[in-house]
C-alpha cells in the first residue's frame, strides 16, 4: 500500500482527498500545509484513508510516505521542489512525486523544477485531470476504429469557465502567474491537444506550429466587482489579470504532417449554475461532445428554505447559487478524471515509471501558455517553429505576470 503525502491543504488538496475515497491501496499518510493541514488530516481520518498525520516540515513528510505531492500554490513551488530534493537527498526514499497544474508561472519556473527531478532520479506525474475525464477517455476508445479508417480529429474546442478563483491568491497575477489562462488555460490546452493526438500517440507527439490568441478583462475591473476584489486585497485598478482568454493552437502531425487547430476558451465570469467543461472534437466523419454540466440528477431549493444551505457547492464545484434549480453532479472528482489520473499515477509509479503525463509534459505546457500570453501582448500570430521564438520563450514573463496588466488590458 503506497503512503501519500499532500503538500498544501487548501482546496485542489481537499478535491483530491475526495478522489482517494475511490482509489484502491492507498493511505493518505500525511499532509503538510501552514493552514488547513488538521481539518483535511481529520476529513481523511473520518473518510478511512489512514491515520493522516499533520508534518511541521517536508522534511518528516518526505521521510514518512512514498508518493509526495505538490498540491501548494504557484509561487513555492520552486521551494518545495527544492525541499523534497533536499528530502530525499538525505534519505527519503520516494517512489514517485506528483505537482498539480500548472506546474509553474513561467518557463524558467518550469525548467527548473522539471530538470531537479530529472536529477533525482525518481518517477513524476503531472496531474492535468482533464485528459483523464471518463467521458473523453471513453469516446476515443469507442471511435478508435473510426480512427483508424478515417484520421484522427482534426478540430478540437475546448473551454473551461466559472465564476472565479475561491483564493485571494489565485486572482493575483504576480503570484499565481496570470490570470484565467494561466489557471484554467493550461487545462483546455492541453485536453485540446490530447483530443487531437492520434491514439496510441505520446501526449506530447503533435509539433505545435503556431499560437493566435487574445485575452480580455471584461468583469472583474468593474464594479461592484472590482471593490469585492479589493476586500480580498486583490486591486485590479493597478494590477489586473485577464478574466477571459481566446487561444487558438495549430499543430502538425510529425509523420504525416498533417495539420490541426485546438481553439480553448476561459473565463472567471461565467455566471452560471457552476463550473462547466465543455469538449467539442471533430474528426473526418465523426465528432463527439462534453458537457460537464449535463446531469441525470438535479436539485430544487426554494427562497424560504435557502437559509439552511450553508455550502452551495456541496452540489456543483463553483456554485453560485443556493436556491432554484440547481445542478447535481454526485460524483465530481470522478466526473472531471481526478480518480482516474491518480490510478495511473500510483500502477505507474509501483512499476518505477512514469505517469502517463510527467513533469516533462508539464513543462511543454507551460510554455504553449506562455506562448499565449506573447501572441496577446504583441498582438500577433506566433511561430511556434522559430528557434528565436522558442529561445525567446525561455525567459519570458508576461507583463500580466509582472503586475502590469493594464498596458495589456487597459483599464477603467
Amino acid at each position: 500500500m503506497l503512503k501519500i503525502g499532500m503538500i498544501g491543504a487548501g482546496f485542489v488538496a481537499g478535491f483530491h482527498e475526495r478522489a482517494l475515497c475511490s482509489v484502491r491501496g492507498v493511505e493518505f499518510a500525511g499532509v503538510c500545509a501552514p493552514v488547513g493541514a488538521e481539518a483535511l488530516a481529520e476529513r481523511a481520518r473520518q473518510d478511512g484513508l489512514g491515520n493522516t498525520e499533520v508534518f511541521k516540515s517536508v522534511a518528516d513528510l518526505c521521510a514518512a510516505v512514498d508518493v509526495v505531492c505538490i498540491f501548494a500554490p504557484n509561487f513555492a513551488r520552486i521551494d518545495i521542489m527544492r525541499d523534497i530534493a533536499k528530502a530525499i537527498e538525505g534519505g527519503a526514499k520516494i517512489k514517485g512525486i506528483i505537482c498539480e497544474k500548472p506546474l509553474a508561472r513561467n518557463l524558467q519556473e518550469a525548467d527548473i523544477i522539471a530538470r531537479m527531478a530529472k536529477a533525482l532520479h525518481v518517477p513524476t506525474a503531472y496531474f492535468e485531470n482533464q485528459l483523464h475525464m471518463p467521458s473523453v477517455v471513453e469516446a476515443r476508445r469507442q471511435l478508435e476504429a473510426v480512427e483508424r479508417s478515417m484520421g484522427a480529429a482534426h478540430l478540437a474546442r475546448s473551454a473551461e469557465e466559472h465564476g472565479g478563483p475561491h483564493e485571494a491568491w489565485f486572482w493575483d497575477p504576480t503570484r499565481q502567474g496570470g490570470g484565467v489562462c494561466c489557471d484554467m488555460g493550461c487545462h483546455s490546452i492541453a485536453v485540446g491537444m490530447y483530443t487531437l493526438t492520434p491514439s496510441g500517440k505520446p501526449p506530447a507527439y503533435l509539433t505545435p506550429v503556431s499560437v493566435t490568441a487574445n485575452m480580455s478583462l471584461l468583469k472583474w475591473g468593474k464594479e461592484p466587482w472590482s471593490s469585492r476584489l479589493k476586500e480580498r486585497g486583490v486591486d485590479y485598478t493597478t494590477a489586473p489579470a485577464e478574466d477571459y482568454s481566446n487561444v487558438t493552437f495549430e499543430f502538425k502531425d510529425p509523420d504525416t504532417g498533417v495539420r490541426s487547430i485546438a481553439q480553448a476558451t476561459n473565463s472567471w465570469m461565467y455566471d452560471a449554475p457552476g463550473l462547466r467543461l465543455l469538449m467539442e472534437v471533430f474528426g473526418p466523419g465523426y465528432s463527439y461532445t462534453v458537457n460537464s454540466l449535463e446531469s441525470p440528477a438535479g436539485l430544487f431549493i426554494s427562497d424560504a428554505a435557502a437559509t439552511a444551505v450553508a455550502d452551495s457547492e456541496l452540489a456543483l464545484e463553483k456554485a453560485q447559487a443556493t436556491s432554484g434549480a440547481l445542478v447535481l453532479q454526485p460524483n465530481e472528482p470522478d466526473l472531471y478524471g481526478y480518480v482516474a489520473e491518480w490510478r495511473d499515477a500510483l500502477s505507474s509509479f509501483e512499476q518505477g515509471k512514469d505517469g502517463m503525463l510527467d513533469l516533462e509534459y508539464g513543462r511543454l505546457i507551460t510554455m504553449l501558455v506562455m506562448a499565449a500570453y506573447m501572441s496577446h501582448e504583441k498582438k500577433k500570430t506566433i511561430d511556434l517553429t522559430d528557434p528565436a521564438v522558442l529561445r525567446e520563450l525561455e525567459t519570458y514573463v508576461p507583463l500580466i505576470q509582472q503586475g502590469k496588466g493594464t498596458e495589456v488590458l487597459g483599464g477603467d
